[in-house]
């Protein structure tokens, strides 16, 4: 298991096209080019409150750029409001329409918001995670952590914050100790959130939800850990 962390510590889907696009090598044999990549999660994958452009899996897909083997986002499946209940009775199902090679999942925040057990949360994400292993192999998912809301304007909506952010501290755990036990790379852009506290650039108009600016600068975490993953 690759784990990369702090210094510190639905769109529209594309048409199938039935598979990576592959593009034969000059001995011949056949090397994968184009990744079905398909986004999970809640609105921080979605992108609420943002451009389309803005969103971090679309934002992912540009930085990666036409270096083979690239990332094509066929779906973003993420949808606001949704906990890993709802990931797992939705998103998951849809998963298979668009044969993905690839999978992206950060979710969390809404369990933490109403209060679901943490070992409700756990059994979810565990049962996730194994069938996006079992679909496109552990290697080929990455998991994102749950940023730091508390921060911004609006936190305080939620709950009292120091509550709040022990929980998502703790939830983040749960999320990394669920994904190393099943070989997948786990992303941690938590401490990249709590810059908002001191930088309202990098919260979206609704005074919740990141910006397209701190997106970018998940964004410049994530793609080293998938441009390993893809063997750059």
């Amino acid at each position: 298991m690759v784990l990369v962390v702090a210094a510190c510590g639905p769109g529209a889907p594309s048409p199938s096209s039935g598979g990576p696009a592959v593009t034969p090598s000059p001995d011949g044999t056949a090397v994968t080019r184009t990744l079905r990549y398909v986004a999970l999660g809640d609105s921080y994958t979605i992108g609420t409150s943002v451009r389309i452009a803005e969103r971090w899996p679309d934002q992912l897909v540009a930085m990666l750029g036409a270096e083979p083997p690239t990332l094509e986002l066929v779906a973003n499946l993420a949808v606001n409001g949704f906990t890993s209940a709802d990931a797992l009775a939705v998103e998951l199902p849809a998963l298979e329409a668009h044969e993905p090679d690839f999978v992206t999942l950060l979710i969390g925040v809404n369990d933490i918001v109403r209060g679901v057990p943490e070992a409700t949360y756990r059994r979810n994400v565990g049962v996730i995670l194994d069938a996006l292993a079992g679909r496109v192999g552990a290697d080929r998912v990455i998991v994102v952590t749950t940023p730091d809301y508390t921060v911004t304007p609006a936190g305080a909506d939620y709950g009292d914050p120091a509550e709040q952010a022990a929980g998502i501290r703790a939830f983040n755990a749960v999320l990394a100790g669920a994904a190393e036990a099943r070989g997948i790379v786990v992303v941690d852009i938590h401490d990249l959130s709590l810059r908002a506290a001191t930088d309202r650039a990098l919260v979206a108009r609704d005074g919740l939800h990141p910006s397209g600016a701190q997106y970018a600068t998940w964004v410049e975490r994530i793609a080293p850990a998938v441009g390993s993953l893809l063997g750059r």
